[in-house]
């Protein structure tokens, strides 16, 4: 069963091409601590944001959120946090692909920045794929998501899934 996302708006990246690596700033791409990065994660836009995220918030981005080189401390702190999942209009193909390895679910969702304001209250249905503001009685149509990624998530990531699959076909 994949993990219910059902929670608040914790940041808005409006902007295009945003470079994940700036959530835990690009001087910490080798650091391994999660407590560190958690206590540096998204300092440079909120000082209170470690403060302020619940367990199953969202971060919501705009086109091409995640676009550089896909290193994974900024996903690690946001995970630790308890973000449950990124919500954008699209995701950078390696980003994408390396964040979904990692079990982290990330959901295309055209026209989510016209909405979507911070502490606005969201749940995703997976089923149907549609994002819901309850807050707000706006309902979008997300981008649908291939099973394979789904089940990735599902695992949690990609050695479980792998691991799982490999003994059903024994």
């Amino acid at each position: 069963m994949l993990t219910e996302i059902n929670g608040r708006v914790a940041w808005v990246f409006k902007e295009e091409n945003f470079d994940i690596d700036l959530i835990v700033g690009v001087d910490n791409m080798k650091t391994q601590d999660i407590e560190k990065l958690k206590d540096i994660c998204m300092e440079n836009y909120d000082p209170d944001f470690k403060k302020n995220v619940k367990e199953g918030d969202v971060i919501v981005g705009g086109v091409n959120f995640g676009y550089g080189h896909p290193h994974y401390p900024s996903g690690r702190a946001l995970r630790a946090l308890g973000i449950k999942a990124i919500i954008a209009e699209s995701f950078s193909p390696g980003f994408y692909r390396g964040e979904s390895t990692n079990g982290f679910p990330l959901i295309e969702c055209p026209g989510i920045l016209e909405i979507a304001e911070r502490w606005d209250s969201v749940k995703f249905d997976w089923e149907s794929e549609v994002l819901s503001f309850s807050n707000k009685d706006v309902h979008l149509k997300c981008e649908n998501i291939p099973q394979k990624t789904k089940a990735l998530i599902q695992a949690g990531d990609i050695i479980t899934y792998l691991k799982e699959n490999r003994l059903k076909s024994i």
